[in-house]
């Protein structure tokens, strides 16, 4: 009855966006209110600022003033928007160290667009889900992350842009099916698109299934982390309809190698329009020997974050006869259509 009641208030919506005096706009949500869909730019799909990987409920997070944070972070991001990067779609859920206000100041101070989320993460173990995700129901978790969509996280006024949740490598337990179902829901009822954390293109087919099972389209979906797939995997994924990320870009030069294979695979199928590129770069929150809480870059062989994609992975596609108009539909016309939301206005 209650997915019923869902999908019943997306008819409402949609009929609502085809009075005579209605009109759609494709917009995303950032920290500081919506922005047109074509002005996102150059866009990172998949990167962190701060990440608490002390799990779930241990301290009170965020363990830093955010002015400490906002200090050291800065440098970074201003760099980041001297390289022509508009955009930085920051994908830290709730209890792991997601931190709006953080990302709001930085935002305001560098000029770059960031775009938060709502949602749980059950990956590693489910050591960063909360407690009442495993007694709540998916209609009990949906209205949680809806509340974010229509009134602000955490009292604050900053909305999310999308929903981030993430699972294992294998079938999806009923843990994770609830997640991605309460997903579904909340997507029902605002629009925004699901990217999940996914170890393997098992787990991807049952994300799939489970949104058509609650009445949302594959193309809503995000597969993020299809490095960990196959190409004829990533192939297949993409002609179910949903897009696919491939994160994780270093600087290392096997990572240059893989990537560019993989994106020479799918470009020759011609399928390039429904890929996601990032270097899922960012910063884990560490305590230091004197008991003050520091930063430190994750360990994925990036010493410059946010920079393998332009300094090596590009050059190293475009000797492979990829051309500036590819590049585009990477960076730019592929995050914007994936992320859009249909906003109705009169």
């Amino acid at each position: 009855m209650r997915t019923f009641i869902y999908n019943f208030l997306l008819v409402i919506s949609f009929w609502s966006c085809t009075g005579q005096k209605a009109q759609k706009a494709y917009q995303v949500m950032t920290v500081n209110g919506l922005i047109d869909s074509g002005e996102m730019g150059i866009t990172l799909e998949h990167e962190h600022i701060t990440t608490d990987f002390i799990g779930a409920e241990q301290v009170k997070q965020p363990q830093y003033p955010v002015s400490q944070a906002v200090e050291f972070m800065l440098p970074f991001m201003n760099e980041l928007k001297e390289t022509g990067v508009a955009t930085l779609i920051e994908c830290t859920p709730e209890y792991i160290g997601r931190d709006v206000l953080l990302l709001k100041s930085l935002s305001q101070k560098s000029g770059i667009n960031i775009i938060t989320n709502t949602g749980y993460y059950a990956a590693a173990d489910k050591k960063y889900l909360p407690s009442h995700a495993y007694t709540e129901t998916a209609y009990q978790l949906a209205d949680r992350w809806t509340n974010e969509w229509e009134n602000g996280i955490n009292g604050t006024e900053i909305k999310p842009g999308f929903i981030k949740l993430g699972v294992g490598k294998n079938s999806l337990d009923s843990i994770e099916q609830k997640l991605v179902k309460a997903g579904a829901l909340t997507h029902l009822k605002s629009g925004l698109k699901i990217a999940i954390h996914t170890g393997s293109s098992i787990a991807a087919v049952d994300e799939i299934n489970i949104l058509k099972n609650n009445g949302v389209d594959s193309r809503a979906l995000i597969v993020i982390h299809t490095q960990n797939c196959t190409s004829p995997e990533q192939i297949k994924l993409i002609k179910s309809g949903c897009w696919i990320s491939l994160d994780g870009i270093s600087q290392n030069p096997e990572s240059i190698e893989q990537y560019s294979n993989f994106l020479i695979a799918i470009k020759q199928e011609n399928l390039l329009g429904k890929v996601l590129i990032s270097h899922d770069n960012g910063w884990s929150v560490i305590q230091n020997g004197d008991g003050t809480i520091g930063f430190e870059l994750f360990g994925n062989k990036n010493e410059k974050p946010y920079s393998a994609i332009f300094s090596l992975l590009i050059p190293a596609l475009t000797a492979k006869g990829f051309t500036q108009e590819d590049f585009d539909q990477l960076l730019v016309k592929n995050p914007a259509e994936a992320f859009k939301i249909e906003i109705c206005t009169l």
